[in-house]
């Protein structure tokens, strides 16, 4: 028998990705004024992520509505850093991608 969190193993490993990947895109963007807006949006979007990571641990009935916000916020990242040429923009925007896939999946539950 699966324990609960196990159940979301997979989502939980995107969603970890994309924090990660978020992190490092708004480390790197910080000191340019001109990407404040991308370092910013990369933080909210690891904040939720890792957010939304938590409530898989302890398997919570809130999961599914959560992952509507999940998604909403990592497509606005994966939009912003797609928009930048640079390295850890294109690669935070594919993971934002990959977790708004899995987002869905999840809502589609709640649906």
């Amino acid at each position: 028998m699966l324990l609960v969190h196990e159940e979301y193993q997979s989502s939980f490993d995107v969603a970890m990705k994309c924090a990660v990947e978020c992190e490092h895109c708004a480390e790197a963007c910080m000191g340019n004024p001109d990407m404040l807006k991308c370092a910013r949006t990369c933080l909210d979007c690891a904040e939720i992520c890792r957010t939304i990571c938590t409530y898989m641990v302890r398997g919570s009935r809130f999961i599914p509505n959560l992952s509507k916000a999940c998604a909403e916020i990592c497509q606005a990242c994966g939009d912003e850093c797609s928009s930048h040429s640079m390295e850890h923009c294109q690669k935070c925007a594919k993971a934002c991608c990959q977790a708004v896939e899995e987002y869905n999946k999840i809502a589609a539950v709640a649906a």
